[in-house]
């Protein structure tokens, strides 16, 4: 080990005095020492001692690392198991700078101890696992000696910060995505059943923390006297066979309280939600929550409720109950054709291809078709937590969400199509586009992280989008102006503004921009108009450091004063979590500012500065000439000091100097 530390050593004496243009032949030196170090007992303390030296020698210089400030702990785990020893080398590097900076022993200008603290306790949260568990076989052949690496790493980070902040910083984190209310809770689900193994074993030490824990456990293993020790669903069964009603009531409420609580439903939940079905449906209301609309709503369609309950609700598909009980509670099934078109899709059949797909995706029970109807219940429930999983899809992901939100008899019936048919049409400017003839769509693969319902539509949305925007190809301007409103629905507005000039890049007439979103957005300069239906919006996305990442589709949902009187914007974000830092004082909200359940939401002006596409009704003009000139420069200074700053006209970077 002194021999490596002392070849460390030299090394990056000589990386630090070199002249800049040999930096980069030295710098190989340093990072085959660093690796070889690391790989010892007792090199991370080593390379700790040393992490004050190694970034002033210029380490990090000209990547991510060199701003910690900036870092996000959820790259970090994908970063050291890139299966590149470089970037293992440089991350497992820069969190035991970290390290040093909790400790006191570096003085970092851009970290305080208590960012470095919060940073590294919110890494090891995301990588629990890796704490408690030992290799699996298919990280020993992929990252071989690397993946004991990063366990000690992880061990050692542990060690030093205590594991108590660690369980804080995972309790915080998945009550902030539950807040949310999304569709796809599995990730939580199996992150609170670690949790739990691990408080149970006497050989873990999680601390004493963990505020909220208890609520997340309880509502999952042991929501209720009678299934408190997670007795499992068959014995659950038979004591709810001896109880009598007074005591099913008992039941019920205590898994509605957890349900809506905590967004999360219990395997128990489902087997009461099927007894209940089968020996005493009065006590349904109570075990799903309902408000006064929603016991209204299933006093009117008792029989295909509980036919949807016999149908999709099972101890492994027990979290659309969550989405029935807010379908109910929505008044959705008031809607016309909403009951019918449920009716209907309880007795379709799936066609082999896509029956053969959700088994490949969800396993074999229960059946494919009770699968995609509890996706369905899931999604008419909770329109706003429609995710786009890892895939370049948000625009068939916000589609969706708009329709389950604003247009559910459409999203039903483009189910029939898509899981009868294996196809789906649509028509851009009266001309049909097929699924099944368009050429690709902007994923290069199917996805497989999505919800059922999802997964079924989104390969074919896809495609059609991809292929109105090639209808677009050889016209002036961006495709969206013609593509969103045929592809959303009638009530996407017809006027399109854009402040990026699609042949050049460069931004162009921002003031004409901001004061025409002002107008036709705020209360205060469109006549007091509240927004009758989500409108598609495209952002230009930007990292904690307001660099420009790229565009992304969301869709505006309303525009009002927040509990603090500020004006905000609050929209759908399809990327699986709204709460975002993009920089500048730009931090996307996800609660605390009057947000709904799957809100994002900002200030109207920060709003503003990410916004480079927007649709507004043509014949609602709005007064653009009474916005005050100081909040156009506002808004046009956080622009310049983010995506816009590569993006000013040569003239304007000129005027300016």
């Amino acid at each position: 080990m002194a021999s490596r530390l002392a070849q460390l050593d030299h090394a990056t004496e000589a990386f630090a005095t070199a002249p800049e243009f040999t930096k980069s032949s030295k710098l190989r030196r340093v990072l085959d020492s660093l690796h070889r170090v690391l790989s010892q007992p007792g090199g991370c303390a080593a390379i700790r001692e040393r992490a004050e030296l190694l970034e002033n020698a210029g380490l990090f210089a000209g990547s991510d690392w060199a701003q910690p400030d900036i870092l996000v702990p959820a790259f970090v785990g994908p970063s050291l198991r890139s299966g590149n020893n470089d970037t293992v080398v440089l991350e497992a590097t820069s969190e035991l700078r970290m390290v040093a900076i909790v400790a006191g022993e570096y003085d970092h200008p851009a970290v305080t101890p208590e960012n470095a603290r919060r940073f590294l306790s919110q890494v090891l949260a995301m990588n629990l696992e890796v704490l408690f568990t030992a290799p699996s076989e298919a990280e020993r052949v992929r990252l071989g000696r690397t993946a004991h690496l990063i366990r000690d790493l992880f061990g050692y980070v542990a060690e030093q910060i205590g594991y108590d902040s660690v369980l804080d910083e995972l309790l915080e984190e998945i009550w902030r995505v539950l807040r949310q209310r999304p569709i796809q809770v599995d990730n939580v689900k199996a992150m609170v059943t670690r949790i739990a193994i691990y408080r149970d074993d006497p050989t873990v030490d999680l601390g004493t923390s963990g505020q909220g824990l208890d609520r997340l456990i309880t509502a999952l293993f042991g929501t209720t006297e009678a299934c408190r020790e997670d007795p499992g669903v068959d014995v659950y069964r038979s004591r709810l066979a001896v109880m009598d009603s007074e005591a099913l009531q008992f039941e019920a409420r205590g898994f509605a309280r957890a349900m809506h609580d905590t967004g999360l439903v219990s395997p128990y939940h489902a087997t009461l939600m099927r007894y209940l079905v089968e020996h005493n449906s009065y006590v349904l209301a109570e075990a799903l929550g309902l408000s006064d609309t929603g016991r209204t709503c299933l006093q009117r369609y008792p029989e295909l409720v509980q036919r949807l309950v016999s149908e999709t609700v099972y101890p492994e598909t027990a979290q659309c109950l969550y989405g029935l009980a807010l379908l109910l509670d929505r008044g959705t099934l008031y809607e016309p054709p909403v009951v019918p078109s449920l009716w209907r899709q309880i007795s379709l059949k799936l066609s082999p291809k896509v029956r053969e797909k959700m088994l490949v995706a969800f396993g074999p029970g229960p059946d494919p078709e009770s699968r995609l109807l509890g996706g369905l219940l899931s999604m008419l429930g909770q329109p706003l937590g429609v995710g786009q999983g890892d895939n370049p899809t948000c625009q068939s992901a916000r589609a969706l969400s708009m329709w389950a939100y604003n247009d559910p008899d459409y999203l039903l019936q483009m189910v029939v199509w898509a899981a009868r048919d294996d196809e789906i049409v649509m028509h851009f400017e009266g001309r049909p586009i097929s699924s099944t003839d368009s050429v690709g769509g902007v994923a290069t693969t199917d996805p497989i992280d999505l919800d059922p319902v999802s997964l079924l539509l989104v390969p074919h949305l896809d495609r059609i989008y991809a292929e109105m925007v090639r209808r677009c190809a050889d016209r002036e301007g961006d495709p969206h102006r013609w593509v969103n409103p045929e592809f959303h629905g009638w009530w996407s507005a017809r006027e399109f503004h854009i402040n990026v000039d699609v042949a050049t890049g460069n931004l162009i007439d921002l003031d004409g921009f901001i004061r025409q979103f002002h107008a036709s957005y705020h209360p205060a300069y469109n006549g007091g108009q509240p927004l009758i239906h989500p409108q598609p919006a495209g952002v230009a996305v930007t990292d904690s450091a307001a660099r420009y990442i790229g565009w992304h589709a969301i869709a505006i949902l309303r525009v009002t004063a927040d509990p603090d009187g500020i004006m905000r914007v609050y929209f759908f974000n399809p990327n699986n979590d709204s709460g975002q830092d993009w920089g500048d004082g730009v931090v996307v909200g996800t609660a605390g500012n009057g947000e709904r359940a799957g809100e994002g939401s900002l200030p109207f002006d920060q709003f503003a500065s990410r916004l480079y596409i927007f649709h507004a009704d043509p014949l609602e003009e709005g007064e653009p000439d009474k916005i005050p000139a100081e909040d156009v420069e506002n808004i046009i200074g956080f622009i310049e000091r983010s995506w816009g700053a590569e993006r000013l006209p040569r003239g304007a970077i000129e005027e300016d100097r």
